[in-house]
């Protein structure tokens, strides 16, 4: 910028040197027809120069330092011409209506939408979103979040209804043949204590107490005596062993009717508890004093500890925002840009809010201008608006020295004609 003001201000001083030096040249041959008009061109065009060279000098700064009045127009005029600036940012080029208009043509969630899908791919959002996920998860306290999930559990448990889940249970162990399973265990256990030695001596000794215990008169009574003398505690231990291990494989067999009666009995009585208050009520205790005294939060911190670090272990494996957390926000984006509603909300929001922001700081516009140019003393602003309008002003000096030359060859030239 500055080589194309030199340039110019060169081109300027030589248009300028160019007129003197062909008026003191042309002064020798003035009593000439064609010294005098080239003369009279000549200086013409050089007063027109030094004319347009004052000019443009009072401007900017005192024409070779002489204090003349109505000269360094700019910086006597500094604040006028700052506050002049200012309004007309202010009230004619960037006018809160202006701005308003502007921002009210802009259809703010298609840009935001290209700028999200060009951005989403890229290193920066990438590391961005793990870090601002590795910042979440590390700023979860895992003490102070733990008593609120404990106390939200203990209530979910004491408002659930044991009562509506007890049909559910009795159902499920219905299903699952546990009834069965049950009779199968007990008959086992029944077949298992048979098969001991001290079983078969007690149940002897428990009928021979029995038969010995038992009042009867005449006849009864000889014929009981009769057959304890007959039978000891060994025989009749073996007998009722005898009887109950035959007892025991004819109800394992499925297809045994004492077996199909015991278990429709059972299921039965299962069917009617479904229907038990009382049973219900005692359940929901046993359940409400279960959860008062169950100590979860221990479980409940350690518990969010290990998820935190898992999470935290996950994050930074190779290929987890490409494959997990890309895929992701790129569904997001998708539907959030075929949800008309949404669509039109986010616009109305950026509007309102650029609006405000407008509306709260415009006059703040002018100020930081302001700002910007006090800063400036009066020679870097000279220097700027130089810089930025010296060409155009060099050449008024140029075209002061061509257009005073050729109106000076005009007026010497009607001169001699008349």
């Amino acid at each position: 910028m500055s080589r194309k003001k030199n340039k110019s201000k060169h081109l300027a001083t030589i248009s300028l040197a160019v007129m003197g030096v062909g008026f003191v040249v042309t002064i020798p041959f003035q009593d000439s027809l064609w010294g005098t008009i080239l003369q009279g061109g000549f200086e013409a065009g050089l007063v027109g120069g030094l004319a347009d060279w004052f000019a443009v000098t009072a401007l900017f700064r005192h024409p070779l330092g002489l204090p003349i009045p109505h000269t360094a127009l700019l910086p006597k005029n500094r604040k006028r011409i700052i506050g002049a600036i200012i309004s007309m940012l202010e009230n004619d080029w960037l006018t809160k209506e202006s701005i308003r208009k502007k921002v009210s043509s802009i259809q703010f969630p298609e840009k935001l939408f290209d700028i999200a899908e060009k951005a989403l791919p890229g290193e920066a959002v990438k590391n961005g979103s793990i870090k601002l996920i590795q910042h979440l998860l590390s700023s979860v306290d895992s003490k102070k979040l733990a008593p609120t999930i404990v106390g939200e559990l203990k209530e979910k448990l004491q408002d659930m209804d044991t009562s509506k889940y007890l049909p559910l249970a009795i159902d499920q162990l219905i299903a699952r043949k546990y009834d069965e399973k049950a009779l199968d265990f007990v008959l086992k256990e029944i077949e298992d204590w048979s098969k001991k030695e001290s079983t078969k001596e007690r149940l002897g000794r428990m009928a021979v107490d029995a038969l010995e215990n038992i009042k009867a008169d005449g006849f009864m009574q000889f014929a009981l005596k009769s057959f304890t003398n007959i039978v000891n505690e060994e025989k009749l231990g073996s007998i009722i062993i005898g009887l109950i291990q035959k007892g025991v494989v004819s109800f394992k067999d499925p297809f045994n009717h004492n077996r199909q009666t015991l278990l429709y009995h059972i299921n039965t009585k299962l069917q009617g508890i479904k229907t038990d208050e009382n049973l219900a009520l005692e359940l929901s205790n046993i359940k409400d004093q279960l959860v008062a005294s169950w100590d979860l939060e221990s479980k409940i911190i350690e518990f969010i500890d290990q998820l935190k670090e898992k999470a935290s272990n996950l994050i930074v494996l190779p290929g987890f925002y490409e494959g997990y957390l890309l895929p992701l926000l790129s569904q997001a984006l998708e539907s959030l840009k075929t949800d008309e509603e949404k669509v039109k909300a986010i616009d109305i929001w950026v509007k309102q809010q650029i609006t405000t922001f407008v509306d709260n700081n415009h006059s703040k516009i002018g100020k930081l201008v302001e700002e910007n140019l006090e800063k400036l003393d009066n020679e870097t602003l000279i220097d700027m608006i130089e810089n930025n309008v010296g060409k155009d002003l060099q050449w008024i000096r140029v075209n002061g020295a061509v257009c005073g030359f050729l109106i000076g060859l005009i007026l010497v030239g009607l001169k001699l004609f008349f």
